[in-house]
């Protein structure tokens, strides 16, 4: 039954288009970019895109991840350690176009997962502005905001939110306090 509601649910986002409505009233171009194994980033990524009018894009890994929880768990696990970057199947846009990208994860063993890696790894980071956001049960941003610096050198990475994943469909009020405190709005 679970499984059913929650086929059901992902089918409901599915249905609603990766673009997002106006440019933020500063002028700057932002891009919310994600990726999400079980639905909830989705949800706070399309939230994001919303508030700040943002474009959006999903990273997308070659290989999906195992949909049962400890088999995905084992395999991130793994991934995180040995420094994997697994293959996606989402084209590298052209981000010069773009100041601030809003960036999207799970929160695995206390990091961004690696498809996200993989993505930021290929792209020219260089003046863009970084502002991560996790969804979690628990483990909050961990250490992704220092992962981020060590990975992204040349950008700026601000201060992150962490959305527990049981809460992802009302998240609004805490995203617009955050995009207001890192100074999106």
């Amino acid at each position: 039954m679970k499984t059913l509601a929650y086929l059901m649910a992902f089918a409901a986002l599915a249905t609603v288009p990766e673009t997002a409505g106006a440019q933020p009233s500063s002028g700057s171009k932002a891009l919310v970019v994600y990726f999400s194994h079980s639905g909830n980033t989705r949800t706070v990524a399309r939230q994001i895109a919303r508030a700040a009018g943002a474009d959006l894009l999903e990273i997308v890994p070659e290989k999906p991840y195992p949909a049962e929880y400890r088999a995905c768990v084992e395999q991130a696990k793994k991934e995180i350690a040995a420094g994997v970057r697994p293959a996606i199947s989402t084209p590298i846009p052209d981000l010069s176009a773009y100041d601030t990208l809003y960036v999207g994860s799970p929160c695995w063993w206390a990091t961004i997962a690696p498809p996200v890696a993989t993505f930021l790894e290929a792209c020219d980071l260089s003046g863009k502005t970084l502002a991560p956001f996790m969804t979690h049960e628990g483990s909050r941003m961990g250490r992704t905001v220092d992962d981020l610096r060590k990975l992204c050198p040349a950008a700026t990475v601000t201060e992150g939110l962490a959305v527990r994943g049981s809460a992802a469909g009302q998240a609004a009020p805490a995203i617009d306090a955050w995009l207001n405190n890192i100074g999106r709005r």
